[in-house]
């Protein structure tokens, strides 16, 4: 889950995750930048539940 793949970089990430912007590689580099695809709608946010997929760019909120 996201909580569980924030948990690898730090463990403050799983225990206080509020939620997750996710967006593929390969979409972000045809848009061309995080914010951009922001603004296009082309970011999801999820939350704990979410399954991490290969190739996910993901930005944490904690």
């Amino acid at each position: 889950t996201a909580p569980e793949a924030g948990a690898a970089i730090h463990t403050d990430f799983q225990e206080k995750f509020i939620r997750a912007d996710i967006i593929n590689w390969q979409k972000l580099l045809e848009i061309g930048s995080w914010g951009k695809a922001k603004e296009i709608g082309a970011v999801k946010t999820v939350g704990k539940d979410y399954v991490m997929q290969d190739g996910d760019v993901v930005e944490f909120k904690v």
